[in-house]
């Protein structure tokens, strides 16, 4: 499931530059197959940072993961066709990304509970100290 609709992008920027950003066969329609592409290129990009902690994809997502994805994708669709970024877009795509940073550094909480952090129950581990390498990098020299 998506994180935003083309509805909350519509909200966003009025449906005539929508129409202006997607519309390649000029059926004077937004083009529902390309906002969702952005769309999608935008939740990978979110999945990515959030997923260091937190389950992703979120069954429910939190208000600020919607309001960043309508950001990401916007952003998106206006790279598809400026050839100069607007600075308001390239604005608010920077700051999504620092807050997606934040959040996968756990400066920026989502307000719901992070993914537990993986034991390490049913790894191998050793005691073995590196002093007694038979193999060391003084040893190997010359081979």
């Amino acid at each position: 499931m998506a994180y935003s609709t083309i509805d909350d992008i519509k909200k966003l920027i009025p449906e005539k530059l929508l129409v202006l950003l997607t519309d390649d066969e000029n059926l004077g329609l937004p083009s529902q197959s390309r906002v969702d592409e952005a769309i999608a290129q935008a939740d990978a990009e979110i999945n990515s940072y959030c997923g260091e902690r937190y389950a992703v994809p979120f069954a429910g997502a939190p208000d600020i993961v919607k309001k960043l994805s309508i950001d990401i994708a916007v952003y998106n669709l206006f790279s598809r066709r400026a050839a100069e970024m607007p600075p308001l877009r390239a604005e608010r795509y920077g700051n999504a990304v620092r807050i997606l940073g934040d959040i996968s550094r756990g400066v920026v909480s989502l307000g719901i509970d992070p993914s537990p952090q993986a034991s390490s129950e049913g790894r191998a581990e050793t005691n073995k100290e590196t002093d007694g390498n038979v193999f060391s990098r003084e040893k190997l020299e010359g081979f």
